[in-house]
């Protein structure tokens, strides 16, 4: 193990046990059984370490994603079980690297302030590998997807479940709980993309009746 990853393990448990203000590159370093001097040589503070953690956590996340899609594909599913396997992976991973923790709103909270650009990376890497999946799975299963929508759009829709889930569970707990409800949601969304041959055909309306010219008496 390289003097990285032992630092980032340490990190990660001092985190996980006092949360982000309340941690010191005292306890990093004691934890990961360096000297201050010898830490500082690769981190130069502790944003700089919680920066680093931040990204080995979606780093950690988009390799689980990413192989939990490809085991639902071989398996044959169907877009809802391609895209909730994935999500779940995603999400499962993110929820791990933090369990038990008593400092979990603060810790996500502060990654907001700390690291609002690796969050914004990272939230367009998984849009761009959503859209792929769903792309790739519809050319592939001959899917129409609902409303006529692009992969983009139907990948958008399924990312602001993450969202909509996160709302009713604060810092995603009971995890249980949120996970599946997420994958509800996926899933309903899902269930309108149909086989292109079951799809109905979109009726035309009937063109307007021409006016007809009114009668008194009988004369026109």
């Amino acid at each position: 193990m390289g003097p990285k990853t032992r630092i980032l393990d340490a990190t990660m448990l001092v985190f996980r046990r006092h949360g982000f203000r309340r941690s010191s590159i005292e306890q990093v370093a004691e934890a990961a059984g360096l000297t201050r001097q010898a830490l500082y040589h690769h981190f130069e503070s502790k944003e700089a370490l919680f920066r680093a953690v931040i990204e080995r956590i979606h780093e950690s996340a988009i390799a689980a994603e990413e192989a939990a899609v490809a085991e639902a594909e071989t398996a044959g599913g169907n877009l809802g079980d391609i895209l909730a396997a994935g999500m779940t992976a995603r999400m499962s991973t993110m929820i791990g690297s933090l369990d038990g923790s008593p400092h979990l709103e603060e810790l996500y909270s502060e990654h907001l302030v700390h690291a609002r650009d690796l969050y914004q990376t990272y939230a367009a890497r998984y849009a761009e590998r959503m859209v792929a999946t769903i792309a790739r799975t519809a050319r592939r299963q001959q899917l129409a997807l609902p409303q006529d929508l692009s992969p983009a759009e139907f990948g958008r829709l399924v990312e602001m479940s993450i969202y909509a889930a996160k709302s009713q569970y604060p810092a995603m707990q009971p995890a249980d709980a949120f996970l599946k409800d997420m994958a509800i949601m996926v899933r309903t969304l899902c269930a309108g993309a149909v086989p292109k041959s079951e799809k109905p055909p979109i009726k035309k309306a009937a063109p307007p009746k021409k006016p007809t010219r009114r009668t008194i008496g009988g004369l026109s």
